[in-house]
């Protein structure tokens, strides 16, 4: 079964953290991306990392006429920052890939199954 992880953080702690706190970060990234490699190959289906909010635009189409907004869907204390899609026996095993996410230690990570549409 497919599950997604999402990954959540504050952008303005990683922006105070500075150039050195990023770098580090991204090294944490590495080494999880090497784990999953090692431990778990053919879990992760795909991943990427987000551009900051505001490089976002949220759209909404209301009685046929598009609205458009500059910045994401709520203002909230933690941003979507990313997500990896995992392929897991179950839930328990999305949870033990999610859990060693280097985010999840500063943010948090939210595991969803990803539904099937059959058509």
């Amino acid at each position: 079964m497919k599950y997604m992880a999402l990954i959540y953080g504050s952008e303005r702690d990683a922006e105070a953290g500075g150039e050195a706190a990023m770098q580090a970060l991204i090294e944490e990234y590495m080494q999880y991306e090497a784990w999953l490699e090692r431990e778990h190959p053919g879990k992760r289906l795909s991943s990427e990392a987000l551009m900051p909010t505001p490089t976002a635009t949220t759209v909404r189409v209301r009685s046929g006429k598009r609205a458009l907004t500059d910045g994401p869907f709520a203002e909230t204390k933690e941003q979507l920052g990313g997500y990896y899609v995992y392929e897991a026996k179950d839930l328990d095993e999305a949870i033990l890939l999610a859990e060693r996410i280097p985010d999840a230690k500063y943010g948090c990570v939210e595991v969803r199954p990803v539904m099937v549409i059959e058509g």
